[in-house]
């Protein structure tokens, strides 16, 4: 009896019911809606990458990211060369984000071979259909540009420094030289 109190309250009170309404078109996508009785499926957001970059000689890591899907039941694979591998993966079970939501994780154990194609195969009953989501490795000269780019940065900072100090020292070594001026008394105009 006591909640019903509350609720009548709340429903007769207007900022409550803009700031619901507001809160229901904010929430529109990240939430599950209910129509019918029934939640509505949250497609996923996934983001591929890599978290151990492997030599040519070592192992590196690259892990899949499921985030923010409803209902919880999904599928996700790795592909190398569009065959499914089974071997050198784990995953985390769903677990959820607190807001109807989850997310899950998925990590490949991997060598690098030249020419060879990665990929994350999501499957939830959001989507129409797997999809596919390629792991882009990041180029040596992709790499190079990065570090060049921050070497200009850090060279054109010190140079800009060095101008200030300069610039400061040269502004208090200046000597002033006085000027004198002329008094005339008033009775000899």
């Amino acid at each position: 009896m006591e909640g019903e109190k509350y609720a009548d309250i709340l429903n007769k009170n207007a900022r409550f019911i803009q700031l619901e309404q507001w809160k229901t078109q904010f929430c529109r996508k990240a939430v599950p809606r209910v129509h019918s009785g029934l939640l509505t499926p949250v497609e996923p957001s996934v983001w591929v990458r890599s978290v151990e970059e492997a030599g040519s000689k070592h192992p590196g890591m690259l892990v899949c990211s499921v985030y923010n899907f409803y209902p919880k039941q999904i599928r996700v694979a790795w592909l190398r060369d569009g065959k499914e591998m089974t071997s050198e993966v784990m995953s985390t079970d769903e677990m959820p984000n607190g807001n109807w939501l989850y997310q899950v994780h998925s990590f490949l154990e991997y060598t690098p071979r030249p020419g060879e194609k990665i990929s994350c195969k999501v499957e939830h009953a959001s989507l129409v259909e797997p999809q596919l989501y390629e792991w882009e490795p990041t180029s040596d000269s992709g790499m190079n540009k990065i570090i060049v780019g921050i070497a200009g940065l850090l060279l054109g900072l010190v140079f800009s420094v060095g101008g200030l100090m300069y610039y400061k020292k040269k502004t208090h070594e200046r000597v002033l030289v006085p000027t004198t001026e002329v008094f005339y008394p008033e009775n000899t105009l």
